[in-house]
């Protein structure tokens, strides 16, 4: 039987500089081919409530649709380390981030929870709990009501100094693994140096530890425009599975992201 990659194998892998990949999944089928082809993290994303149930935002997805898909797609891998998002206002509360965290890996069988936001107190009650938990930095989805639209983040010194201190706090809190969303290349690249934790990028430049697509966006169908930083891996390939493998490939060797999927 294949043993389940741990955050220990993810952080030997960072070390070696072997690059990570990650793909949004929210099926069995679609998590049996990542697993597969080979790719090392499979994220359940609330990016669900967009490509999955026809959302313009995160915002609407419960703490039950995670569960019901992060058990969908961790029944069906055998390999792949498995992420879940905390959705929107699930984690208002240590409580009531605790408990949803805990329903997140007790029902939908993921191995770490993610939460968006510098949540330095958040991340520190759940790692003492026993919950390893990924942070979430730059852009930040399930706070687009605030934002205003989707942009790129940290652009100017303050503000990248800001995403760069609070990086750096949110591991000493515990966290075990970090997304960055929409940042500059070169800030990416200076936190993923600076940090032993692994740093994985989404529109965030080839320098990261790793990389995270929506999958749905990598295979150029979905009822929202593929953003920039993405790329259509359904080009000349026969089959999902090439192309799946085709992304793999790429995040292996550092063809992608290129520079145009790069801000």
């Amino acid at each position: 039987m294949t043993t389940l990659l741990s955050i220990n194998d993810l952080t030997d892998m960072k070390r070696r500089g072997e690059k990570i990949t990650c793909l949004t999944a929210y099926d069995a089928s679609f998590s049996a081919v990542l697993d597969k082809v080979g790719i090392d993290v499979i994220l359940v994303g609330d990016s669900l409530g967009m490509v999955i149930q026809g959302h313009s935002t995160t915002v609407p997805v419960s703490v039950k649709d995670m569960v019901y898909h992060s058990r969908c797609v961790s029944q069906a891998r055998q390999r792949a380390f498995v992420i879940g998002d905390l959705p929107f206002m699930s984690y208002a509360t240590l409580q009531e981030a605790g408990k949803n965290a805990a329903r997140l890996m007790q029902l939908g069988g993921v191995q770490m929870v993610k939460l968006e936001g510098a949540r330095m107190d958040y991340v520190s009650f759940l790692v003492d709990q026993g919950i390893p938990v990924c942070g979430h930095l730059g852009l930040l989805p399930q706070s687009i009501n605030q934002l205003g639209r989707y942009a790129v983040q940290g652009k100017n010194t303050p503000d990248a100094e800001k995403i760069s201190e609070n990086a750096y706090a949110l591991q000493q809190a515990g966290a075990s693994l970090l997304v960055l969303e929409c940042v500059p290349a070169a800030l990416a690249k200076q936190i993923s140096e600076q940090l032993s934790i692994p740093v994985i990028g989404i529109g965030a430049g080839v320098d990261c530890d790793g990389q995270v697509l929506v999958l749905y966006d990598m295979l150029n169908i979905g009822i929202i425009k593929r953003p920039r930083f993405s790329k259509n891996f359904m080009t000349d390939v026969n089959s999902i599975e090439e192309a799946v493998a085709a992304y793999h490939r790429a995040v292996k060797i550092t063809q992608f992201p290129a520079p145009e999927h790069s801000f």
